[in-house]
């Protein structure tokens, strides 16, 4: 059981990380290159597509599976692999606080200044540098938890 969960954490852990880099390396510097309205435009459909339950699927087993990796006992595993496996954990937690304190509220404001009387340009200015700060922050976190929990999966 404790080397199947570690198996799904692992899986739900690179499909996450590969999720967010795409968005940080393709997704964001080709929204980078669009007018402000329609880059406003795009974000928006983006933010209210994302949330689905396959995204919160992934999302949850992100932070699940490694603490449940944790906690379960294994004959056999090292002292090291289970400290791989909870400062994976702590890693997807931390992208998750990222997540849920930065790049939403960003999202939630920009979704709320859609109107006739928006002005694209300060819309984007507010919003588009801060989470994209946020984003490599949490970006470089889930990447991480992915890479020490390959290194406990394989060690």
């Amino acid at each position: 059981m404790a080397t199947l969960l570690l198996a799904l954490a692992v899986g739900s852990t690179g499909l996450y990380a590969g999720f967010m880099l795409i968005f940080l390396t393709g997704i964001m510097p080709a929204l980078a290159r669009l007018t402000d309205a329609a880059f406003v435009t795009a974000m928006r459909r983006v933010n209210e597509a994302v949330p689905r339950a396959v995204f919160l699927a992934v999302f949850a087993g992100v932070a699940v599976l490694p603490l449940a990796a944790y906690l379960v006992p294994v004959d056999g595993r090292t002292g090291t692999q289970r400290w791989l496996v909870l400062a994976g954990f702590v890693c997807a937690v931390l992208n998750h606080l990222v997540t849920v304190v930065g790049n939403v509220p960003l999202n939630t404001a920009l979704a709320a200044a859609e109107g006739p009387d928006e002005d694209p340009a300060a819309s984007r200015a507010a919003f588009e540098p801060r989470w994209n700060a946020f984003h490599r922050v949490r970006t470089a976190l889930i990447v991480v938890a992915f890479g020490l929990l390959t290194a406990a999966a394989v060690g």
